[in-house]
């Protein structure tokens, strides 16, 4: 097949080396020029995605691959079409659907009756159907297959997880089927074998916009809960790490880690966006309450055990969203540090994976070895487990926010975690 995928970022490029990766002709498409040329110098434009660079560089390198700038004329080539442009959402989660609009009417300019159509991008329910089968029109076959995937792991979760996916109409469901059975890869799942092949089809578009909207929520509204329980085993001096390895040996719990922050492109995003089209959600509204608490909490953490945090200095470890991973997408960097100066805290921040330049250019200063009064754990970075006082001059607290440090190296700290009962 000839396959287009729009949007060259650090979900659709991956999906690009999969698809030529299985003999496809691959074009990739981004508005970015400087994406483009990186790209086809078998190059990624970004950093951190392990299995990427040897598959991309040789799909380029034999000419299996290779980016544009010319969306339409790369459409009108051909067999199939994929979309994964970013769908940008403001703090109040209305939709800013610009950039999915330019692409899909670019798409339209060039298609080929016959065409699939997919879009990954996470939608409102009705997007695929209301918003860009009209501008697509009749001949185009459309479907909505949501990615499942996070930064770091992209080609390996391509493999892990069912692909979920709803069509238009039913003939777009089974072109939809065939196109990802061609181009995927699947881990053996016994468990769910009598689905087929790793493709899962939900019955229309709007139920896989669900799908997508749903798993993410859920996500969102179980880190809340379990932060809520953290907050108590704080008040109640009980530990609550024991507690929910006790609670998850029960087939039927589920329940995550406290933490925080809740950053990334997913979970701190898609929840406002299911928000937006049923307002009247109480349960998850409440959710995303309490965890976009969570930093203020941490900061009342620290001025219980330093009495004031006015004209101390405090290091935040971590500017990423999550360890491991150079992104800043909705981290708990920013409102941590905002709350620690309402606070009168000089906040300072650390980052193995970010030089002092990028941190300024976030907005964050740059701790240079200066004493501080206390450090919290904000990314769970694994540099962190070796890390102990004699690393930060002046130390007195230790907010764990992650639960990534060791605590034996803490010894002589006043060591705190989420949820740590009797903290010492």
């Amino acid at each position: 097949m000839d396959v287009l995928v729009v949007g060259l970022g650090k979900i659709g490029l991956p999906l690009a080396v999969q698809c030529a990766r299985r003999g496809h002709r691959v074009l990739g498409a981004d508005t970015d020029p400087a994406v483009v040329a990186a790209v086809n110098r078998g190059r990624a434009p970004f950093p951190g995605e392990p299995e990427l660079a040897e598959p991309l560089k040789a799909a380029v390198a034999d000419g299996r691959l290779r980016a544009t700038g010319d969306t339409t004329a790369a459409a009108a080539r051909a067999d199939a079409v994929v979309v994964v442009v970013p769908l940008l959402v403001d703090a109040a989660g209305t939709p800013d659907f610009g950039a999915l609009d330019a692409a899909t009417a670019a798409v339209a300019a060039g298609l080929r009756p016959g065409t699939l159509v997919s879009y990954e991008t996470t939608l409102p329910v009705g997007t695929t159907r209301g918003r860009f089968g009209p501008v697509l029109g009749p001949g185009a076959h459309v479907v909505f297959s949501p990615e499942r995937v996070l930064s770091g792991r992209v080609l390996t979760d391509l493999r892990r997880y069912p692909k979920l996916l709803g069509g238009l109409d039913p003939e777009a469901a089974r072109r939809g089927r065939e196109f990802y059975r061609a181009v995927l890869d699947f881990d053996p799942r016994p468990d769910l074998a009598p689905r087929g092949n790793g493709v899962w089809d939900l019955g229309s578009a709007e139920a896989a916009e669900l799908a997508k909207l749903a798993e993410t929520t859920y996500r969102d509204v179980n880190i809340a809960l379990v932060n809520q329980f953290a907050r108590f085993a704080d008040r109640a001096g009980i530990a609550l790490d024991p507690v929910l390895e006790a609670c998850n040996s029960q087939p039927y719990s589920h329940l995550h880690r406290p933490g925080i922050a809740v950053g990334g492109h997913c979970i701190p995003v898609y929840p406002r966006l299911y928000l937006w089209q049923d307002p009247d959600a109480t349960v998850v509204s409440a959710a995303r309450a309490a965890n976009e608490a969570m930093p203020g909490y941490a900061v009342g953490l620290l001025e219980r055990a330093l009495g004031t945090l006015a004209g101390h200095r405090v290091l935040v470890l971590g500017a990423a969203y999550r360890g491991g991973v150079k992104e800043t997408a909705c981290s708990g960097v920013f409102p941590l540090t905002a709350a620690l100066t309402a606070a009168g805290a000089a906040p300072l921040v650390a980052d193995p994976l970010y030089r002092d330049d990028e941190l300024a250019a976030l907005g964050l200063r740059a701790w240079a070895g200066e004493e501080v009064a206390a450090v919290v754990v904000q990314a769970d970075h694994a540099e962190y487990r070796e890390v102990g006082p004699a690393d930060f001059p002046g130390v007195r607290v230790l907010l764990d926010g992650r639960g990534a440090t060791d605590p034996a190296r803490w010894t002589g700290v006043h060591r705190m975690v989420l949820g740590g009962g009797t903290q010492g």
